[in-house]
């Protein structure tokens, strides 16, 4: 029951800490994995190279990594 209640908790932190990431990286987290887009796809959104959103996103989840620890 606990591991449950722990998982709500966990996704609902991780919801609230993403919509307080800055704009450009709150829409490149939620448009590669709510929305299913790939890396290439992403940066032709942004006007972007796909190397840039695959650093930015590297760095996004590394600081998501920090606050949950």
């Amino acid at each position: 029951m606990f591991d449950k209640n722990d998982d709500m908790l966990d996704k609902f932190i991780l919801k609230n800490e993403i919509m307080n990431l800055p704009e450009k990286e709150r829409k490149i987290i939620l448009l590669r994995y709510y929305r299913g887009k790939t890396q290439g796809e992403v940066a032709a959104m942004l006007d972007v190279s796909q190397v840039q959103i695959s650093r930015m996103e590297s760095k996004i989840i590394e600081k998501l990594r920090k606050i949950n620890e």
